[in-house]
């Protein structure tokens, strides 16, 4: 995967859905699908900040995009599930899931960390990626050969001081990569991974260390060959795991 050089049309009619769009890894992950050929369900809170990427994409000649935004704090089970049937009427399908969205207030001692800020904290990075798979496990399942990547973060794999619910939501998601992983594996049509992207330059990285030179970071634009591996046909049976 370190490699990886994706071949031109990898993600040619496919329906892929990518969170946290708004921000500049969703952005370059829901870009560098459509530059493949896939039409990019592109989602976050609010629509008014997606709709650059859309018109950006849009005159490319790529596939168009379609916007979806969707609460991930706010949204119940009853929504998600609306998400899911709206995703099957309007595209009678959907090949991939990238989840993007991050959320992380502060850093802090788990002394001090705020019991309403841990719950939200959980709720949009563990929680509501549950939920969204979830409910579009069915849509999934029903496309020949599709793939679901969860990112990960170092900090969900060796817990770090201060990172406090972030750190424990993200070893959440390495665990529920690897459930769903087990429980799909057989079925041989999904593929369930996670992928750590490294440090690179984010709204979130840049709210969290607000001395740091961004341009001292790996562009986001740096890695998506990884998620475009992950997402594509090179990753056939690839499953469970932690890249």
């Amino acid at each position: 995967m370190e490699n990886y050089q994706p071949a031109p049309n990898l993600l040619v009619n496919r329906v892929i859905l990518v969170t946290g769009t708004a921000d500049s890894l969703g952005a370059a992950v829901a870009s560098a699908c459509a530059a493949q050929g896939a039409t990019v369900i592109l989602s976050d809170k609010e629509e008014a900040p997606l709709e650059p990427l859309y018109d950006r994409i849009a005159t490319t000649g790529a596939p168009e995009p379609a916007i979806l935004p969707l609460d991930l704090e706010a949204g119940d089970e009853p929504q998600y599930a609306a998400v899911a049937a709206t995703i099957g009427r309007e595209f009678g399908r959907l090949d991939g899931l990238a989840h993007c969205a991050a959320f992380a207030p502060f850093l802090s001692r788990i002394d001090d960390y705020d019991a309403s800020e841990w719950e939200r904290v959980l709720r949009i990075n563990l929680t509501a990626p549950f939920l969204l798979t979830q409910a579009c496990l069915p849509l999934l399942r029903q496309a020949p050969d599709a793939a679901i990547v969860f990112t990960a973060d170092r900090v969900g794999r060796q817990g770090l001081a201060y990172w406090g619910a972030f750190a424990a939501a993200k070893f959440g998601i390495e665990g529920l990569m690897q459930t769903l992983a087990e429980e799909t594996r057989d079925q041989g049509r999904l593929r369930v991974n996670s992928l750590d992207p490294g440090i690179v330059r984010t709204g979130l990285r840049a709210r969290l260390y607000p001395g740091e030179n961004p341009a001292d970071l790996a562009a986001p634009e740096s890695i998506t060959s990884r998620y475009l591996y992950l997402l594509g046909p090179a990753s056939r049976m690839v499953t469970g795991h932690a890249l």
